[in-house]
């Protein structure tokens, strides 16, 4: 049976989730769409600069491409255990370079380096937007996106390629996937120039940037009853969608004996070691300064560490009708069954037996149904955010997420109810 939460969240959350990645090109993106929904349900930002306060509420910390909330419940004490929601909001993608501007036999280019380990041919005859952030002269930050057909990477044809539907596409990082934006000349700081007049600033401005390249294509719904969704980037802004949803959800009850939290990472599809990343100190910096600033010690700080647990979600693997072969025997999950439970007994995911019993119980409140993951052995699998947040701050992590296919694409496919089950679950663990 059903608990109250299972209603919480229905189809209208796939939909809002569309809105989500459509508005969400790049990192900053993501997290100034999750800041604004935190703000508008009462949260505000703390300054890392500044000095906190005991105050209760809902708060949360932007730095980069990650973000950190948490709500603190009236009565809570010091040493009150988290509850953690952990996700990344980096994609794979095409970043472009510092000096951006190139070109080849009359066509101008963009200078291009893969990030992550993106499936390159799936960027290949895609129109293509540029996104992300700009700091100027005066230490400013200026989020900027290009979303119209800007640039291609043009595949070449089958005629000067007779092999490629025998032997395989070959693509070589470096040769093959700078991006086509016009014709004429190459001039230094075009590229630069055109993105100072798209956001009207004073040409020169402009001293740093990170932008990437992305699919324009809108996410959408697919399948003769719409029981499918198409879109970008849900590896892994998905569970960044569905972990607001379920934050702002529990921070509306009054119940809570723990705080609820979420911690959105960037750079987990190269390693996560930056100050952004999980692998860097900015939650346990967090966490720390919360227990401190209710008036706690370094005991208090041990005793909500040791009482947290974290539902680390992302993305995983749903069996390929046409590769089943490549999956475990006996593990195959599949589109909209329910959220994943991830395993891996050398540690690329967090789960044990006991993160098991946490994440079933949270499921059977939720009235959700679930699934496991775990790789053929003959095929080492990918790993997250679990074990790190797990060794770097010895809390008790669990891998969860959502099935999907054409993982670290350019446009990836899951099923339409998966991400409103996942949220749902979600809810029910930060409300326990």
């Amino acid at each position: 049976m059903s608990s109250p939460a299972a209603a919480r969240f229905d189809r209208g959350h796939t939909d809002d989730l569309m809105t989500f990645l459509a508005a969400s090109p790049s990192q900053y993106h993501a997290v100034a769409n999750a800041a604004e929904r935190l703000e508008k349900a009462g949260f505000r930002q703390l300054a890392e600069t500044d000095a906190w306060d005991a105050s209760t509420g809902g708060k949360f910390v932007l730095r980069g491409g990650a973000i950190i909330a948490w709500y603190v419940p009236e009565g809570a004490a010091a040493h009150t255990p988290f509850r953690i929601i952990g996700a990344h909001t980096d994609s794979p993608n095409l970043r472009v370079k510092p000096l951006p501007d190139t070109g080849a036999q009359g066509w101008r280019q963009i200078a291009v380096e893969i990030y992550g380990g993106t499936l390159l041919n799936t960027w290949l005859d895609r129109d293509l937007g540029l996104a992300g952030r700009l700091t100027l002269l005066d230490g400013t930050e200026r989020l900027v996106n290009i979303d119209r057909a800007l640039m291609r990477v043009p595949q070449l044809a089958v005629h000067l390629d007779r092999s490629v539907n025998s032997d395989g596409l070959k693509l070589d990082k470096q040769r093959h996937m700078q991006p086509i934006w016009g014709l004429g000349d190459v001039h230094e700081g075009d590229l630069i120039a055109f993105l100072e007049d798209e956001e009207e600033l004073e040409r020169g401005s402009v001293a740093g940037w990170d932008l990437m390249v992305h699919s324009i294509e809108p996410p959408a719904y697919l399948g003769r009853d719409r029981e499918l969704l198409a879109g970008p980037r849900m590896d892994n802004l998905l569970s960044v969608h569905a972990a607001v949803a379920a934050l702002v959800a529990a921070s509306a009850g009054d119940t809570l004996d723990h705080i609820p939290v979420l911690a959105a990472f960037d750079h987990e599809e190269n390693g996560s070691q930056s100050d952004t990343g999980a692998d860097g100190p900015l939650l346990g910096n967090v966490l720390e300064r919360s227990v401190f600033s209710r008036g706690g010690s370094y005991e208090d700080r041990a005793r909500a560490f040791a009482g947290a647990i974290c539902l680390s979600s992302d993305t995983g693997h749903a069996v390929h009708p046409n590769y089943a072969e490549r999956h475990d025997p006996t593990h195959h999950p599949r589109a909209n069954g329910g959220p994943i439970l991830k395993v891996n007994v050398n540690q690329r995911y967090a789960t044990d037996g006991s993160g098991r019993a946490v994440f079933v119980s949270a499921c059977e409140r939720a009235g959700v149904p679930w699934q496991t993951f775990v790789s053929n052995n003959s095929m080492p699998c990918g790993t997250t955010i679990g074990p790190i947040t797990a060794a770097r701050h010895g809390i008790q992590t669990v891998d969860i997420g959502v099935a999907i296919l054409s993982m670290h694409s350019a446009r990836e496919l899951c099923g339409a109810d998966d991400p409103y089950l996942l949220a749902n679950v979600m809810l029910a663990f930060l409300e326990n």
